[in-house]
């Protein structure tokens, strides 16, 4: 299993970035996929979920109206379209295969994840 997070960087506030998340190794269109970032200092945020059969998405509240997830099941590709980032946005952006599993007496809703991708929002 492969996934490959891009298209982060440095843009200003009001400004878009879109996200790709491009997977190998498995049967992407088989999983839910999630977006989740981690703030430096802080502990891992959701964002965003993307259903497979009718495609349902979810977003946390603090992204709502202005990131839209997307996937394109033929590339092996999720998307995250972000508008109107502001300076909280600020974090790695990755990717995350849902596949719910314990370790012991450690259970996670992901099993696998890509490296990241850094999102900064300055001025």
């Amino acid at each position: 299993v492969q996934i490959v997070e891009s298209g982060g960087g440095m843009v200003q506030p009001g400004g878009s970035l879109r996200l790709s998340c491009v997977t190998s190794g498995f049967t992407f269109s088989m999983y839910d996929m999630s977006w989740v970032r981690q703030a430096p200092g802080k502990g891992p945020e959701w964002v965003s979920r993307h259903n497979t059969g009718g495609g349902t998405t979810r977003y946390a509240d603090s992204v709502k109206g202005r990131f839209t997830i997307s996937r394109d099941n033929a590339k092996n590709t999720l998307y995250l379209q972000m508008n109107s980032l502001k300076p909280e946005d600020t974090a790695l952006y990755y990717c995350a295969r849902h596949a719910y599993h314990c370790s012991g007496y450690v259970c996670s809703d992901y099993d696998y994840r890509g490296q990241g991708t850094q999102v900064t929002v300055s001025t």
